[in-house]
């Protein structure tokens, strides 16, 4: 298996935006879900960087490609694209970060950068059975796991140390 790009190494991004939508629509033609030509340009817009985006930030991206998307539009897009596993939001910045698991049930758990604002999916399952074990124990049954931490990736990290 090869070593995963991380956002703040670099990394043949395009190929993450490949991948990411080759994965979107296999996983929409074994859902029979419909991956419109808007809903397919959100994801390659959220998967053109990894910082998070906002539905704003989206829908300016749009226009100014010529597409009259109305926020409505975007928010059903968005909508789909998270009901479908594609896509996470990231509630602290309200915003949308594409998913480097889609296909696979997992809980959410996500580094990210206070100064680049880069953002990296772990794959942490044995955080979230810690957080659902502590859950049972007081009889909370948990819907929805999503870890945010804030903090320095590596490279903001030497940045810092050159100062």
């Amino acid at each position: 298996m090869p070593e995963r790009a991380l956002p703040y190494r670099p990394h043949n991004h395009q190929a993450c935006v490949s991948h990411a939508l080759a994965d979107a629509r296999a996983i929409c033609r074994k859902l029979n879900a419909r991956l419109t030509p808007i809903r397919e340009r959100v994801l390659e817009l959220i998967w053109q960087s990894h910082k998070p985006l906002g539905a704003y930030d989206i829908l300016a991206m749009l226009g100014t490609e010529g597409h009259n998307a109305a926020p409505p539009t975007v928010y059903r897009a968005l909508d789909f694209l998270l009901q479908h596993g594609l896509i996470h939001r990231i509630a602290s910045l309200n915003a949308f970060i594409g998913c480097t698991h889609a296909g696979e049930h997992h809980r959410g758990a996500f580094l990210i950068c206070r100064q680049c604002g880069n953002v990296l999916e772990l794959a942490t399952p044995e955080v979230s059975k810690a957080v659902e074990d502590a859950a049972a124990a007081e009889s909370f049954r948990p819907e929805d796991i999503t870890l945010e931490v804030a903090g320095l990736c590596p490279r903001c990290q030497g940045d810092n140390n050159d100062a």
